[in-house]
């Protein structure tokens, strides 16, 4: 009997469980005295911004994430076998990525992670998991973005390598697509995680070190106590100790939400089945500098200014609701706000957003210094940024999201279930005292999303992999129909900015012009 049975033994399971309804762990192998032999598998319920991703993508893969990059290498620098050592150790050092999603109904959902019962089984586990192609970067994004759905609830994450030869004998080209479902994380997870596998792949621990590694991390990770990360709500730093204080934050997030006015849309269409594109623009390492210290001397970073690039490049576009602002969205990183969890080997693989709008106007002067409206917008953009990020009810708004996010993602995901299966929904009721004059709704249609990852450089730290030249990366996830979400970022010293949208979902003609508005923004207001 180990160490940990005896503890399970002595203690019992709640010893090591801080949430009973949210922790289980599961022992099938018993010893012929019935004694508990080892500890086999661990589960706990999906919180509920996890379940708000989760829900959406049972169908189609909605939110699926990727992260591509691209980098030259010598091939013995690279092989299959370093692969999959480094891609075992990561899987086990953060569970959920070698978890499975198990539903009993819409308020019973839950992860589920079962041990590798020996570093070689781990091994074999992760290579089902791993795939070798000979493909071109372009054509693997496409095929993992409108394919067939990659992932699933029993694969929640997945990694394809694809080569190509550049010189003989000398160095090649490859191409990771590090892929994971939404609800197992987020951007910040991902961006780390792919540091932390280049570190192995591309450091100075040969391939018999790695399977040192890899069987002293089985040891640690595996053969011990091995808890999965809690969800997003289980670590805010909530103080809801009274009705009072309860009563407060559902009052200020109802306020909160009555502020987000947006009157834009890009204008829908339907010319068959969605398909991502995503055109992407990077900025050579002069003219990025000169962009970056552009906004620097204005006092804004390159985020609140990219704000400003769209407001400016829709107003360009469109010409109605000119009397109703520009509302734009964003993710908001919560991993700051957080408590610390008191865990043994606790990993940064969990969902820890919370969301934030940016209101703009939407007209621009005919006459007048249009570069100090934009920047006087871009400064406007970031206070709004600081405000939602530094707000003392920030925490509370974000648990309140959550609440909100997890009841409509279940209300949804039934009426999808109940139409598949033939259920009419009931006819909705009709209000009794139909004279009764309605309060007109104020709009709220945010025209986007930006994700606005900031300096990737400063994740990816380069001089741990010298083998591994970087030179691009690519990121996003799998959209609903009429989806789009533009990017930017600084990576390899260069500037990105790529947008994904469904180019069947939405009017072709306004979509390239506001991209190619987007482009030329840049050009004269940064560049």
């Amino acid at each position: 009997m180990t160490s940990a049975t005896s503890e399970i033994t002595t203690k019992g399971l709640n010893t090591l469980v801080h949430d009973v309804e949210k922790l289980s762990l599961y022992n099938p192998a018993h010893s012929e005295n019935g004694s508990l032999e080892a500890l086999r598998a661990v589960e706990r319920q999906l919180g509920e911004t996890e379940v708000s991703y989760f829900l959406p993508s049972r169908e189609s893969g909605v939110n699926d994430m990727y992260l591509h990059l691209g980098c030259l290498a010598q091939p013995n620098h690279i092989d299959r076998d370093r692969i999959r050592l480094a891609w075992t150790i990561m899987r086990l050092r953060h569970p959920l990525l070698g978890s499975k999603v198990i539903m009993n109904d819409y308020n019973d959902i839950r992860f589920r992670y079962e041990t590798p019962l020996s570093p070689d089984a781990a091994l074999t586990i992760a290579d089902q998991n791993l795939e070798f192609r000979s493909q071109t970067k372009d054509a693997l994004i496409d095929s993992y973005l409108n394919g067939r759905r990659t992932l699933s609830n029993e694969r929640l994450s997945y990694l394809v390598v694809a080569f190509t030869k550049t010189q003989e004998d000398v160095e090649h080209n490859f191409d990771f697509l590090i892929c994971a479902t939404h609800f197992l994380g987020d951007g910040m997870a991902l961006h780390q995680f792919a540091n932390d596998f280049f570190g192995l792949l591309g450091g100075s621990i040969d391939e018999a070190g790695l399977r040192q590694k890899l069987e002293a991390e089985w040891k640690d990770y595996c053969a011990s106590e091995m808890p999965l990360p809690s969800s997003l709500e289980d670590r805010l730093p909530l103080n809801l100790s009274s009705k009072f204080r309860q009563a407060a934050a559902q009052v200020d997030f109802q306020l909160s939400q009555k502020r987000d006015i947006g009157g834009h849309a890009f204008p829908k269409q339907s010319k068959g089945e969605r398909h991502t594109v995503v055109p992407t623009v990077s900025y050579d390492s002069v003219k990025t500098k000169k962009i970056l210290s552009t906004c620097k001397t204005h006092g804004v970073s390159i985020s609140a200014a990219l704000f400003a690039i769209c407001n400016v490049a829709w107003s360009r576009v469109q010409s109605k609701n000119r009397h109703l602002p520009i509302m734009m969205y964003s993710a908001l990183n919560l991993r700051p706000n957080l408590r610390a969890e008191k865990r043994l080997h606790d990993s940064y693989w969990f969902i820890a957003i919370g969301y934030f709008n940016i209101i703009l106007p939407s007209f621009l002067p005919i006459k007048g210094d249009l570069p100090s409206i934009f920047w006087h917008r871009a400064r406007s953009a970031k206070v709004q940024s600081a405000s939602a990020a530094k707000h003392s009810m920030a925490v509370s708004r974000c648990f309140e999201t959550a609440k909100l996010r997890g009841a409509r993602a279940r209300l949804w995901a039934k009426e999808d279930d109940d139409k598949a299966a033939g259920i009419v929904p009931p006819p909705k009721p009709v209000c009794a005292d139909s004279k009764t004059p309605q309060k007109p709704k104020v709009p709220s249609t945010a025209l986007m999303g930006l994700s606005l990852l900031g300096n990737l450089d400063g994740i990816y730290k380069h001089v741990n992999f010298p083998s591994i030249k970087m030179h691009t990366l690519t990121t996003g996830s799998r959209q609903r129909s009429g989806g789009m979400l533009l990017f930017g970022y600084t990576f390899a010293g260069k500037l990105w900015v790529s947008f994904g949208y469904d180019e069947n979902g939405i009017e072709e003609a306004t979509v390239k012009c506001f991209w190619d508005g987007v482009a030329n923004a840049i050009d004269e207001f940064l560049a």
